[in-house]
């Protein structure tokens, strides 16, 4: 069977740009072809600060991979994983007194919407949007109610911006690549679109990521991401402060997280065993101290990125379930345990263990939605010179 044109993907992180190429068969099954980590170049702190160093990178190894695979490229699919986006949740109205809806309703609805943000965002561009809730006379709808008939319909709109400035510089660099941009996903969105995907009957969830250095917390509903928050500190700050108080190096401070069994009820006397010490003169340190400074640290953070979020405590109303990807290559259990344990004591939290979000899945679940849309995305592609509104209904009604 001919395979179709492979697809170029570059996903563009806090350490590194991610090139990947994937192909789609007739068939629809997806199979990734490359994948090259590189780290970033003329991107820091969440901004583009060197647009040349930038496009000089992206430019070489795009070459190098065209020229591995002996194709071309004329499009790219972007995924991003900073450069701050924000996040407005806007709802319309609309009296009907006993009548349909109808489209011109629903018109009026995003007008007033579309006039309202522009308004208020003058320096953004839409990144996504999505139909994020329908109510038609005080009950929710599953779908676009066109035809039906009520008093009173109310329509919420879910926007993803992002600077237009960074948009520009995007769009500038890859320009000068002679590549367009098809799309340009964020990768919570695209986490959130697998997790939807792979959990069925979960369509509302929050989704929690502790990584080494960084944390992120964003919130799904009704299929439709509504928020997300970046914490620039993982994990790492919990092994400090074992190392300050203990005058470990944090080397031997993984390796005793790794290697020993703390439970909640731990013995006064039990020490660190000896041979736990890497490069270090033995002393006798208690587990239960260890014990008690990470678990103190790990309630101070859930509380920074959870039960103090205003994000969280406005959303939480609406759902208890909670994924926790804990992101390390060590086997750290007894960390993973005492978020899971800090999590929980507050809000009845439904805690769901999920897998590190792998390369491939981010790629998978960026090309279904890249090539057949997500089922509340309104805006299809990245670039149009459509209207928002006219976009918004070819989306919908084709």
């Amino acid at each position: 069977m001919q395979n179709l044109h492979p697809s170029l993907f570059i996903e563009i992180n806090n350490l590194n740009y991610i090139f990947l190429v994937g192909t789609n068969d007739e068939n629809n099954n997806f199979k990734i072809n490359y994948k090259l980590a590189i780290p970033l170049q003329g991107v820091e702190k969440n901004r583009i600060i060197d647009l040349e160093k930038a496009y000089n990178c992206l430019k070489e190894n795009i070459y190098k991979i065209e020229q591995n695979l002996n194709l071309t490229f004329k499009e790219v699919t972007l995924i991003l994983e900073n450069f701050n986006p924000i996040f407005v949740n806007l709802s319309g109205f609309k009296n009907l007194n006993g009548s349909q809806i109808l489209r011109e309703n629903i018109t009026y609805i995003l007008n007033i919407l579309k006039s309202s943000l522009i308004e208020e965002e003058k320096n953004k561009d839409v990144l996504h949007m999505f139909n994020s809730q329908f109510i038609l006379d005080k009950k929710k709808i599953d779908n676009l109610p066109i035809g039906l008939f009520g008093d009173f319909y109310s329509h919420e709109l879910s926007f993803t911006l992002i600077n237009s400035n960074v948009l520009k510089n995007l769009k500038n660099i890859f320009d000068k690549c002679n590549l367009k941009i098809k799309k340009i996903l964020l990768k919570s969105f695209v986490k959130g679109a697998y997790l939807s995907n792979n959990n069925l009957d979960t369509e509302t969830f929050f989704q929690v990521e502790i990584n080494p250095n960084t944390s992120k917390i964003f919130y799904f509903e009704n299929n439709s991401l509504k928020f997300e928050q970046n914490f620039n500190f993982g994990f790492d700050i919990i092994i400090k402060d074992i190392s300050k108080i203990t005058s470990l190096k944090n080397d031997t401070v993984n390796n005793i997280l790794c290697n020993t069994q703390f439970e909640d009820e731990i013995l006064e006397t039990s020490l660190v065993e000896k041979e736990l010490f890497k490069n270090e003169i033995y002393r006798k340190i208690k587990k239960k101290l260890i014990y008690e400074i990470a678990k103190a640290r790990i309630e101070e953070v859930v509380s920074i990125i959870l039960f103090n979020n205003i994000n969280f405590n406005h959303f939480k109303k609406t759902s208890k379930v909670l994924f926790f990807e804990f992101n390390s290559e060590l086997k750290i259990d007894c960390i993973k345990n005492l978020y899971k344990t800090a999590f929980s004591q507050k809000d009845s939290l439904e805690i769901k263990f999920q897998e590190i979000f792998s390369i491939e899945n981010t790629l998978k679940t960026a090309n279904k939605i890249s090539n057949f849309g997500w089922k509340k995305e309104v805006i299809p592609v990245a670039e149009s010179k459509k209207s928002l509104i006219v976009r918004f209904f070819d989306a919908i009604f084709g």
